[in-house]
């Protein structure tokens, strides 16, 4: 019995490792993409950038929020409830779940992008540049939901390749579209910027028609492999239709709040910022668009590249922790917990120091020597702050994956108090960080009670998460001194430009992420989180 529970538990990990890995590469690499084309288009917008960047930031931002309304939590929704069938042998159910997922999909996409479309002018906050990039980012809204369901239903499987690719696809045909109408209407034309920004936000359905096509290729190929699974299942349970209907509503709807959770958070700030400034001081509107640019859109595009890690494994788990949870096997669940937070810590503490060792120069190479010293100091801060943002994605999805939704959102809703309780007196006496550390308060308050929950059913084990997680921050540690001894050298060059500032962070990114690659193998940490697999690693380097 032992052994077959041990077998199973090295199972889940490896499964949990091989889909964090793909769903991993397909939002870093999707991030990263988000995050390069910011070089030229900062180019080619020239005088109009930071005016572009902050419209682009506000849009997006009430985008997201809607975007997700329309989703609704529905893509993981249909995750954890075609895994839940799956480990039941009942795959019939699984496709029929999943039909009824697009029907949903469509209909609320529909409906929220035309409440958004038509609905702008009461979103703009009073900034009348916003509605055309509102109205452009609606048509995303249509493509998305469907888009989205398909993946979770992918995922339910264990695939996660195809939305890994399609995510990778999405992106690259947005950047495309994006670089190539800036250029078009910015250099060529001469025209106008908030044009320009209304075509960089449209690419969003550009990309999404092209990730869409990317799932529908891959969904024709396996069609004969789902085929057969459904040809061979029990088929003993009878769902009717709107029971799936209300399987897939009851899961989804709490999610929507625990989903937008970072996006609220924006919200808030975007607007509640400005006006808590004018009390704090005399400051012009322009000056107000810079800040908030510098903390809620640049900051934030590039801490997003390291939160996709969070989001990635936040992917993977939930299906597997629904496996588990309807299998009613307690210790494994546990087990599955402290894997989460293990590959989190892995993954996110390493990446989100080396971020902040190289701020200096990786915001010159993004942004410019625009409000220079400022901007690297509110970066760096962001992202030792990404680490609490990407912990608040994981264990919103580990509530999700053991169905208490519900709690979940009654936690962030106190996290959310707590935001709004410190906002006021942080940004009136702060400026710029105030947001940052009121964001921060707030997600510390609901992980905690989050954290809290989980170890109260299941029994986390943290004295095991602890002895692993002091090797995590001492190697991390030793990365981040690393990085920012080659950040300081690279300072005493003297060159404020792109280009060298673009080769100083990537030899502190190659040299420290190869120390603590290789720290991990040697001191085989790395084995005991991610599994056998990296042995092979580790011979491959010559590392013993």
């Amino acid at each position: 019995m032992a052994a077959r529970s041990d077998q199973s538990g090295n199972q889940a990990q490896a499964q949990m490792v091989a889909g964090s890995a793909w769903m991993t590469a397909g939002s870093v690499f999707s991030r990263v993409l988000g995050a390069v084309y910011i070089i030229p288009w900062n180019i080619w917008f020239g005088a109009f950038y930071l005016q572009g960047n902050a419209l682009y930031g506000k849009g997006y931002n009430i985008y997201s929020f809607f975007l997700i309304a329309a989703i609704a939590g529905v893509p993981s929704a249909i995750a954890k409830q075609v895994a839940h069938y799956n480990a039941l042998n009942e795959y019939g159910i699984s496709v029929r779940l999943y039909k009824r997922g697009l029907e949903i999909a469509i209909v609320t996409g529909i409906a929220i992008a035309s409440l958004m479309y038509f609905g702008a002018p009461l979103f703009t906050g009073g900034d009348a540049h916003l509605i055309p990039v509102l109205h452009s980012l609606a048509w995303a809204i249509l493509i998305i939901p469907t888009m989205s369901v398909t993946r979770g239903y992918f995922q339910g499987f264990q695939q996660m390749a195809p939305s890994a690719i399609s995510q990778f696809v999405e992106q690259l045909v947005r950047v495309v579209y994006m670089l190539l109408t800036a250029y078009v209407i910015m250099r060529v034309l001469k025209g106008n910027w908030v044009t320009a920004v209304s075509q960089s936000t449209f690419a969003a359905a550009i990309g999404a028609a092209g990730g869409l096509i990317i799932l529908g290729v891959y969904y024709w190929r396996r069609r004969g492999y789902f085929r057969g699974l459904v040809a061979n299942s029990n088929n003993e349970m009878v769902v009717p239709a709107n029971q799936l209907y209300r399987e897939i509503i009851a899961q989804a709807v709490p999610f929507i709040v625990l989903g937008a959770g970072i996006t609220i958070f924006q919200l808030i700030d975007q607007y509640t910022f400005a006006p808590i400034m004018h009390m704090a001081g005399n400051y012009s509107a322009a000056y107000l668009n810079d800040l908030f640019a510098l903390f809620g859109v640049n900051a934030n595009k590039l801490i997003m590249i390291t939160i996709s890690l969070a989001s990635a494994l936040a992917v993977t788990v939930v299906p597997l922790l629904s496996e588990s949870y309807t299998r009613g096997n307690k210790q494994e669940i546990s087990d599955q917990l402290a894997n989460a937070f293990l590959m989190f810590e892995f993954v996110m503490i390493p990446s989100a120091l080396g971020m902040a060792a190289v701020a200096r120069p990786l915001n010159l190479v993004f942004y410019g020597r625009t409000h220079e010293a400022l901007a690297a100091s509110i970066l760096a801060f962001s992202s030792y702050l990404s680490i609490l943002l990407g912990l608040y994605t994981v264990v919103a999805a580990l509530m999700q994956g053991i169905s208490q939704n519900k709690r979940a959102v009654r936690y962030f809703l106190v996290g959310t108090v707590v935001k709004f309780i410190v906002q006021w007196p942080l940004v009136y006496f702060l400026g710029a960080f105030g947001p940052l550390i009121a964001t921060g308060i707030g997600f510390t308050v609901t992980c905690y009670l989050i954290i809290h929950s989980l170890d109260r059913q299941f029994g986390i084990n943290f004295a095991h998460i602890a002895k692993k997680t002091n090797g995590i921050l001492i190697m991390s540690i030793g990365t981040f001194i690393l990085a920012r001894l080659i950040t300081f050298a690279g300072s005493l060059l003297g060159s404020e430009g792109r280009m060298i500032n673009f080769l100083i962070v990537a030899v502190a990114a190659c040299v420290g992420g190869y120390f603590y690659v290789y720290m991990v193998l040697r001191s085989r940490l790395a084995d005991t989180i991610l599994g056998s697999r990296v042995a092979g690693l580790r011979r491959r380097l010559h590392i013993h």
